[in-house]
């Protein structure tokens, strides 16, 4: 019987816990993780005891920013990272497995936090519709490992 790889293993759980996402516009989940080991999950949603943006804004979502981003939520990556470092976790090295492809803030966030790679599902530029994937570029210029996930 083949094993299941780490990878499609931390993948599948970022997938899942997007389901778990109050975002009307888009779920996002991420996992990060450290030889072979869970240190942190998250996915994308505004702070606690805030709003749940499928229950208070159902229809629209929440306010725009000037950006026209979501006002309230935070990313998937920016949760776990938070969570992580509220606990004491060394990111150092770590692996960021995350079902869109880190914004120019998040990028900035991930490589200060010295994690070594980030392996992603679907593209943010894409989604929003960018000519190129900031984010990815400056994780790239930086020496951060980029990789778009593949199926088995």
């Amino acid at each position: 019987m083949e094993k299941m790889s780490f990878d499609k293993i931390f993948m599948n759980l970022a997938r899942d816990l997007a389901t778990r996402s109050h975002c009307v516009k888009i779920q996002v989940g991420a996992v990060l993780a450290k030889d072979t080991r869970i240190i942190s999950i998250g996915y994308n949603g505004p702070p606690p005891k805030t709003h749940n943006c499928d229950e208070d804004f159902p229809l629209t979502g929440c306010p725009r920013d000037s950006r026209g981003s979501c006002s309230l939520a935070l990313h998937a990556e920016e949760n776990a990272i938070l969570y992580a470092v509220k606990n004491g976790a060394n990111l150092k090295g770590a692996t960021l497995y995350v079902t869109l492809s880190p914004c120019l803030p998040c990028a900035r966030i991930i490589y200060s936090m010295e994690i070594a790679k980030v392996v992603y599902l679907n593209s943010y530029a894409e989604y929003k519709q960018l000519p190129t994937d900031e984010g990815l570029d400056f994780l790239q210029k930086f020496g951060v490992e980029v990789v778009k996930y593949q199926e088995n």
